[in-house]
């Protein structure tokens, strides 16, 4: 099961990524047709940063998705940079939910919850082994000072 997590998570993370660049071409799209300015900056910048940071989004979200994807593929944990990578996903993922709920809808805040849950589900899912080699001790209690 913990593949088939993996897998899906990865897919849902392109799936993310195609909207976001589709929601940022149509905003650019717009802003270059109607010629639209805010408080004086030209709107030929204004189109291209909307071009851009669509791009950037739809790349990072590749990345994130290509973690757990390989994850699933390999059956293995991903690495400590991955691990960072995929916590960073799922810290943002948690924090546009809060906006989105106020801004967009309960049906957005459902959905940026779900790719929530599959996050910090594969996180957990491919997390250290009870007794594994990621231990910090030995086991042992120290002794109580009196």
């Amino acid at each position: 099961m913990n593949r088939a997590v993996a897998i899906v998570t990865a897919f849902v993370l392109f799936g993310e990524a195609v909207g976001i660049f589709a929601v940022n071409a149509v905003l650019a799209t717009v802003t270059e047709n109607q010629n639209m300015s805010l408080a004086g900056m030209d709107p030929k910048v204004m189109t291209t940063g909307t071009w851009v940071l669509g791009g950037v989004s739809a790349l990072l979200l590749i990345g994130c998705g290509l973690i757990p994807l390989l994850a699933g593929v390999r059956d293995r944990a991903p690495g400590r940079f991955g691990r960072i990578t995929l916590i960073g996903c799922a810290v943002v993922h948690g924090v546009l939910g809060a906006v989105t709920v106020g801004l967009v809808g309960w049906g957005a805040f459902a959905f940026m919850m779900v790719v929530l849950a599959l996050l910090v589900f594969t996180l957990l899912a491919y997390g250290p082994e009870p007794g594994g080699d990621d231990r910090t001790g030995d086991g042992k209690a120290a002794p109580a000072a009196a």
